[in-house]
């Protein structure tokens, strides 16, 4: 077991480029293209619509700092907000198994939630600018 352990930084990296790039294939048409109808959306949720943009810049940019390993834990918890408004506001109604369920959303959640707690890893932009302190 010892050789899996050694091995843990490689499980963080595949979580966090994995939700991260999954967020950014999320956020990057809402941001370029669909602006307006994410608005729409989450004014239909009842929602302030300034709220989409928070959502978009969620997605977008804390997919691609997710993915880079910077500011991990802060961008793992946008993510985990955002994921949540999505399940209680829009698919939850659905079900977990029926269409438009809340499944993948809530794996999502739970990639971001382990990110929160566990952080980038060495393999990240936030190792290697906190590790000065630790030599």
């Amino acid at each position: 077991m010892n050789f899996l352990d050694r091995l843990q930084p490689l499980g963080l990296l595949a979580l966090r480029v994995v939700l991260g790039a999954i967020m950014i294939a999320h956020g990057f048409p809402k941001a370029f293209g669909g602006m307006h109808t994410h608005v729409e959306l989450v004014r239909s949720l009842g929602m302030p619509g300034w709220l989409a943009y928070l959502s978009i810049a969620a997605e977008l940019g804390g997919g691609i700092l997710l993915v880079a390993g910077f500011l991990t834990r802060l961008m793992a918890f946008f993510v985990l907000i955002d994921m949540l408004v999505a399940i209680f506001g829009e698919h939850f109604k659905n079900g977990f198994l029926g269409q438009g369920n809340y499944q993948f959303p809530l794996a999502l959640a739970a990639m971001a939630f382990a990110l929160i707690f566990f952080g980038g890893g060495p393999i990240a932009i936030d190792w290697l600018w906190g590790s000065k302190g630790r030599r």
